[in-house]
């Protein structure tokens, strides 16, 4: 599966994930829209939470992340063609954001979606490039198995609301 990453660059550049993922040609970066693959869009404003059901077309057309800062992250930012899919409940592990729901690297984010798509090692090589990446599985490790069990996103969302109603 090859993974994309809608890059905007304009995050600190030391703390990029989406950039070191690059230095190690683990994904190809794209500034532009038209550029970027039309595949499986990780979108935070999604109607659909993501699912293995989206994995054929992830494999076949690509996983995409953007990268961007979270404070100017709007809607409209996600114009990619493909499909949207939005992540379910996951607590970031990177030293910025720990612990803290939803506010995940793009490295987390990529991760997170090969976990669900049940190709854990990927996820664990991507997240390998990073002395916290461990710590993300660790984490997460209950729901990223639960979510990769299911068929698709209804029971993802049922799934995720168990972790909601928890918090």
């Amino acid at each position: 599966m090859e993974l994309h990453v809608r890059y905007e660059g304009d995050d600190d550049p030391t703390k990029c994930t989406a950039r070191k993922l690059a230095r190690f040609d683990l994904t190809e970066l794209h500034r532009t829209d038209r550029a970027a693959p039309r595949g499986v869009i990780l979108n935070p404003h999604a109607d659909q939470a993501l699912s293995p059901a989206d994995a054929p077309r992830a494999e076949d057309r690509g996983l995409v992340a953007l990268d961007c800062s979270w404070e100017s992250a709007e809607r409209a930012m996600f114009t990619l063609g493909g499909i949207h899919r939005a992540l379910p409940f996951l607590v970031a592990g990177n030293p910025v954001n720990f612990g803290r729901p939803m506010e995940l690297t793009t490295v987390e984010a990529l991760a997170a979606a090969l976990c669900i798509f049940g190709q854990d090692a990927y996820a664990e090589e991507i997240l390998s490039k990073f002395t916290w990446g461990h710590t993300f599985l660790e984490l997460n490790e209950e729901p990223l198995r639960r979510y990769a069990e299911c068929e698709d996103s209804a029971e993802v969302v049922a799934v995720q609301g168990e972790y909601l109603d928890r918090e």
